[in-house]
Formats: structure tokens, C-alpha cells, sequence
């Protein structure tokens, strides 16, 4: 683990820094399950919005 050490006798730890790499771009089955999971996504909240704003009336 690199450290170094101060005037006072004091240890600095720094962590180890990963591996930085760039994203691929999402290919085009990917991109239809964020479609498709998003869209569940939406629906789930909304219905959820909907029950709760129909049973506090």
C-alpha cells in the first residue's frame, strides 16, 4: 500500500486507484431492454401513484 510520511511522523494511506477503462456503447439489444425496463419502470411507478392518491381520497 503507498504511503508517505510527514514531518511529525504521521502515515498518509492512499488507496489503490482501479484499472479506468472506457464504456462500450450499448448495442442494440441492450438499448430495447432499457426500453423495455424503463417502461415497466414508469408503469409501476405511476400505478403506484394512482393507489395511493385513490385510497387517501
Amino acid at each position: 500500500m503507498p504511503y508517505t510520511t510527514e514531518e511529525g511522523g504521521r502515515l498518509n494511506n492512499f488507496a489503490a486507484e482501479p484499472k479506468i477503462y472506457q464504456a462500450d456503447a450499448p448495442d442494440q439489444k441492450q438499448q430495447v431492454n432499457y426500453l423495455v425496463l424503463g417502461t415497466l419502470g414508469a408503469v409501476l411507478v405511476g400505478s403506484l401513484v394512482f393507489v395511493a392518491f385513490s385510497v387517501s381520497a
